[in-house]
């Protein structure tokens, strides 16, 4: 799989049911973060990968074109999908072959967001809320210019594609003030899902021994969003 590509490719999942709202799609996973949260599930893309276990370009779009008509949508996620050099050419490709495009951010990179939008190159946006503003340093372990969180929340809110916010929940580091805060942070937003943390495999393995919410703590929590945003889910 020696690959030599504008967008690395660490990752790629040939179906999926849950990714992309009401479609089947596939998902690729780029390689590298911008953030160290704790409780990542995919800490093996974190860094660059060797280049002997990347997928080379070519083979994946090869595979997509086998898909054509049994597959309605390609999701491209991450680690954070927006630090590849090529990614608004990557989406081209795709829309070029009649795919519907979904792309999973965690916000880091506004300017690429919005062209991305502009362009008409993305037609889903998930982008994740890690925490309220003055807690992110601390949930996504990296130094972070969060002026970019609240301008990407502010890209999404004036786009004309349908998008969704979601946080993924580790009991000790997100309180019910938080969850408040977060409220107003996306204000008016059609949909948020609260994620619930499942430690199988986290990038600090002290987090294995993390908890999430118990069900009936969650639905507090969607009372209180559901008074800032249109609909709040759980999964």
């Amino acid at each position: 799989m020696l690959a030599e590509n504008n967008v690395q490719i660490a990752g790629l999942q040939k179906s999926s049911l849950v990714d992309y709202p009401s479609k089947i799609a596939a998902v690729i996973f780029t390689s590298g973060c911008n953030f160290r949260c704790h409780y990542c599930h995919n800490p093996n893309i974190l860094t660059a990968v060797s280049s002997n276990k990347l997928f080379e370009e070519t083979a994946v779009f090869d595979f997509l074109e086998t898909r054509k008509g049994k597959l309605d949508a390609v999701v491209v996620s991450g680690g954070e999908p927006t630090l590849q050099k090529d990614i608004a050419g990557f989406f081209k490709k795709l829309k070029e072959m009649d795919f519907l495009t979904k792309l999973d951010t965690n916000g880091t990179n506004p300017q690429v967001l919005e062209l991305l939008i502009k362009q008409k190159l993305v037609d889903y946006v998930a982008m994740d809320i890690k925490a309220p503003l003055e807690k992110y340093q601390d949930v996504v372990a990296t130094n972070i210019d969060t002026n970019k969180i609240h301008q990407s929340i502010s890209i999404l809110k004036n786009a004309d594609i349908p998008y969704e916010f979601r946080t993924t929940t580790v009991k000790s580091q997100l309180s019910y003030a938080d969850f408040e805060k977060i409220g107003l942070l996306i204000k008016g937003a059609p949909l948020y899902y609260l994620q619930k943390f499942k430690p199988d495999t986290t990038l600090n393995p002290n987090f294995l021994k993390e908890k999430t919410y118990s069900d009936e703590e969650f639905l507090k929590i969607k009372a209180i969003m559901q008074i800032y945003i249109k609909t709040v889910c759980i999964r």
